[in-house]
């Protein structure tokens, strides 16, 4: 190989150089964050979750690390649409209009119904998410898909909230959506109605982008034999990781919770000067 016998023991001795130790320790960090995320982050969010902690590293090499060490986040499934519109019931106008931004907490809301399989049946999981933070400020879980579930996903968020009269609530045009029971406590809670366009999952995108990441990140992954199992795990997943700790790429790679505390600050900063 045209290498001379000394310089192949020099070689032997000479150890590994400062570069391959720091990747090797910065590989240990990125094993570390990724089985933290619950093996859902990728380089962005590491790259984040280094940042706030004062690892100085690139996400470049993070990614290259990552690829080097099979490291990735888990990968979406297929969406499947399951809103029954085949009804009589008022439809609201599409206020929203996919005008996904808020410029403050509880002013635009956006309301869905996802299900999960459980060995016992199918789950449903009806959630109100804030548009300004992306927190889920309201949810439930039952057997049986109703205006029962969506009420109380409802109650949930208004109760918890204490929303200002100028909220805005956007839903798709499902029965439970659209009926009386529902449009009468929206109205009780000075609530305006929107809803999407027949067919439209992207008058929605932010709460189908949830759901996918629920999905992807923890019901794909997992098997449920009971119901109770099924929502103890939901519960977990919305309220400890998603509100709390789970960084979302709108919001500057904070979580629903940090991005919110930094608003807070940020206005008790401009009453102050």
């Amino acid at each position: 190989m045209a290498v001379c016998r000394g310089g192949f023991y020099a070689w032997r001795k000479r150890g590994k150089s400062a570069r391959q130790l720091q990747d090797e320790s910065l590989t240990e960090q990125i094993k570390a964050a990724h089985e933290e995320s619950r093996e859902t982050y990728g380089s962005p969010r590491i790259f984040a979750d280094f940042k706030e902690a004062g690892v100085l590293c690139s996400q470049k090499r993070i990614a290259r690390l990552m690829r080097l060490h099979h490291l990735c986040a888990v990968l979406p499934k297929r969406f499947v649409v399951t809103t029954d519109s085949n009804h009589n019931m008022p439809i609201a106008e599409n206020l929203l209009a996919r005008m996904f931004g808020a410029e403050s907490p509880d002013t635009r809301w956006t309301a869905d119904i996802t299900y999960i399989w459980t060995s016992q049946g199918w789950l449903y999981l009806a959630v109100i998410l804030d548009l300004f933070s992306r927190r889920i400020v309201g949810w439930a879980m039952d057997q049986t898909i109703d205006r029962g579930l969506v009420l109380c996903a409802l109650e949930m968020a208004i109760s918890g909230r204490k929303p200002s009269l100028d909220l805005l609530c956007h839903s798709d045009r499902g029965s439970q959506y659209a009926s009386g029971d529902y449009q009468k406590r929206l109205q009780e809670a000075g609530i305006v109605c929107s809803m999407s366009r027949r067919g439209n999952c992207w008058d929605n995108a932010p709460t189908e982008s949830f759901f996918a990441s629920l999905k992807k990140e923890m019901v794909y992954r997992t098997r449920f034999e009971t119901t109770q199992q099924a929502r103890s795990a939901i519960f977990e997943w919305i309220e400890v990781w998603y509100n709390r700790k789970r960084r979302h790429s709108t919001l500057s790679y904070l979580s629903p919770d940090a991005f919110e505390r930094k608003h807070q600050q940020q206005q008790a900063s401009a009453i102050a000067a």
